[in-house]
């Protein structure tokens, strides 16, 4: 394996060429080819057993392909030690569970070492310690930084975990489902910061799992869609997130609507009910 020295800043931070994945003899993707660049903000979208999650593992060197070629942060996996490629990478699991009643501070301090806990007999340099409190600041958590775990609302423990998952100054920031479990004012908070961190670090990429186009901070600009393991669309949200094809990713009538702040939401489509012994509505 190739011992890493820190990836240059320059060329696309994600490349994966041709990619399946199988598993007991499954196909959980299929022909999967995504490129992402400095400051694309990517959306991996479908339904529950599209491949989004599996196709994350992959993008983030936690999986290897049963065919076809991952480049991250210009090493190929298969030719590089991924224990220190991730440490170049940011990834938020909202599973994440800190090792014990631990500080927020040291949950985000976690980072550097990417461990459950802090690592015995080690400190964090001044600078390290000042990094993690302004990323807690900037992600509004400023006053929580002496907070125990345990006490936090899962919106504010997806915010820490951002906060922890950004202090080895990563180039690719990976969320999976980040708004899992948390209720309206805290996905609205979530969405927000994570609008924020975009703007305030103009290279960074982020590649987004969800399966709810409400759950899509308004910075998103590029999509794939998911479907049985394939891709369905991708390209600029422009182009992908269209009414048309996310009912085809879905398997059922939507109509897509953007707000004028640069959100979406989906519609059901109006299906024609008639009571019983009536004719069917024209639609």
């Amino acid at each position: 394996m190739t011992v890493l020295s820190r990836p240059a800043d320059s060329g696309p931070v994600l490349r994966a060429g041709e990619v399946a994945f199988i598993r007991d003899g499954r196909h959980l993707l299929s022909d999967i080819s995504l490129t992402v660049h400095p400051g694309e903000h990517w959306a991996l979208l479908g339904a529950n057993g599209a491949g989004k999650s599996t196709l994350l593992a992959l993008l983030g060197a936690v999986n290897h392909p049963s065919r076809g070629v991952v480049e991250v942060l210009g090493r190929t996996l298969g030719r590089v030690d991924v224990r220190e490629l991730r440490s170049y990478l940011g990834h938020v699991n909202p599973r994440h569970a800190p090792d014990g009643p631990m500080r927020v501070r040291d949950v985000v301090l976690t980072g550097l070492t990417n461990t459950a806990a802090l690592v015995p007999r080690w400190q964090p340099a001044r600078e390290e310690a000042a990094r993690a409190d302004q990323l807690l600041a900037m992600l509004g958590m400023g006053d929580k930084a002496e907070s125990r775990w345990p006490t936090l609302s899962q919106g504010e423990r997806g915010r820490t975990l951002i906060a922890r998952a950004l202090m080895p100054r990563p180039r690719l920031l990976l969320l999976d489902e980040p708004a899992t479990g948390l209720d309206l004012a805290a996905r609205e908070q979530l969405l927000a910061s994570i609008d924020a961190l975009r703007a305030r670090h103009a290279s960074l990429a982020t590649v987004l799992v969800t399966h709810h186009l409400e759950e899509l901070p308004a910075t998103t600009t590029h999509a794939m869609l998911l479907r049985d393991g394939r891709c369905l669309a991708s390209g600029p949200v422009a182009d992908v997130l269209t009414s048309e094809l996310v009912s085809a990713c879905f398997d059922h009538p939507v109509r897509l609507v953007r707000s004028d702040d640069g959100r979406w939401a989906a519609r059901a489509a109006r299906v024609p009910v008639a009571m019983p012994g009536e004719p069917v509505p024209a639609a």
